[in-house]
């Protein structure tokens, strides 16, 4: 049997569930290296993922804690859609993606894994980013760690 070890990952094993929502406890924080907040906007925030897809893994989330899309109110949405682009614009600049994935999914049947507040997703992804390991072994690997993304796309962000 082969072993993957990838010691980094027992950080967020190890660390106790919050019994909050995040996206509510971790802006109130005023921790942002510590949360990986990327950027504040008027309505929303900018958040990397602690469970990436990808390096670059991004979330666009309201502050508002609601779960209905069709409540958020019209800034909501605009500054939704504004922080979408700039993260974009910020992840071509920072990694150069081939491609991106945008969406969101409403509800834990769809696959949000917080499924109390709507967050949207931002995947950047290359050519032959996705290999054998999800299929076979049920292992996600990702090769860089989370505070280098984070100190390399804060750095572009805030140029």
């Amino acid at each position: 049997m082969n072993h993957l070890f990838a010691t980094w990952r027992m950080d967020y094993i190890a660390v106790p569930k919050p019994e909050g929502c995040i996206f509510c406890d971790f802006p109130a924080e005023r921790r942002d290296e510590e949360r990986f907040i990327l950027h504040r906007g008027a309505e929303c925030f900018v958040i990397l993922n602690l469970y990436p897809y990808n390096p670059g893994h991004m979330m666009v989330v309201p502050y508002r804690h609601t779960n209905v899309y069709e409540s958020l109110t019209d800034g909501e949405l605009a500054d939704m859609s504004r922080l979408t682009a700039q993260a974009l614009r910020v992840l071509k600049r920072a990694m150069a993606p081939e491609g991106f994935n945008v969406g969101i999914n409403l509800g834990k049947t769809a696959g949000a894994g917080v499924d109390g507040h709507l967050h949207q997703h931002i995947v950047p992804r290359w050519n032959g980013d996705n290999n054998f390991m999800p299929v076979i072994a049920d292992t996600r690997v990702v090769p860089e760690a989370l505070r280098a993304t984070y100190r390399k796309l804060k750095a572009e962000w805030d140029a």
